[in-house]
């Protein structure tokens, strides 16, 4: 992954994006919280944009959960008619599922990371803000909750740090990045806070 260093431009395309991302998850919240949905979809945009995305990249990260979440294949095909094949492509990339209901938790991340480990640098660059922005969420509510904030996810507090630890694992193998740095970081802090 490299940072590229010129501006990236944000057109009307990506106004859509929000709008559609808006109407998509307008209702959803974050797990376990009162947080809107769309927040976590800016913040992993943002994280993009940082990273030195381009806008097909920063549309993607708007709507890297619109299949998983909101529809499946049909919502892929909307996304594909509306933004093109590369950011359809990135948020098939990003999807782990698009089954309901979904399989087990356990297969679905097996999965996802043998995919990742093979996935190209624009589904990699917006997997790693996704998942470093999850991460950091997961820091803060630790700070907020304590322990509770486990009861959250399929996973729990082992299955979940597993599955963080493997996808550093595969983000280290394509250095570049600063996020990588921060995903790191941000585990290792968790790591410190949960002994």
């Amino acid at each position: 992954m490299t940072i590229k260093t010129e501006k990236t431009e944000l057109t009307e395309q990506f106004e859509t994006a929000f709008q559609f991302a808006k109407r998509l998850h307008s209702r959803q919240m974050r797990k376990g919280t009162n947080i809107p949905y769309l927040a976590h979809l800016l913040g992993v945009t943002a994280l993009v944009i940082e990273d030195g995305g381009d806008e097909d990249q920063a549309i993607a990260a708007l709507l890297h959960d619109a299949v998983e979440d909101q529809g499946g294949m049909r919502v892929l095909e909307e996304i594909r008619d509306l933004f093109g094949d590369r950011v359809a492509f990135i948020v098939e990339g990003c999807t782990d599922s698009f089954q309901t209901p979904k399989p087990a938790w356990k297969v679905r991340k097996e999965n996802y990371l043998a995919h990742l480990s093979e996935a190209n640098e624009d589904v990699r660059r917006v997997s790693l803000a996704d998942k470093l922005h999850n991460a950091r969420s997961i820091l803060s509510d630790l700070l907020k909750d304590g322990d509770l904030v486990w009861k959250r996810f399929n996973g729990g507090k082992e299955g979940t740090l597993w599955y963080y630890h493997s996808l550093l694992r595969i983000f280290e193998q394509y250095p570049g990045s600063p996020m990588i740095d921060e995903l790191r970081w941000t585990l290792e802090r968790i790591k410190e806070m949960i002994e």
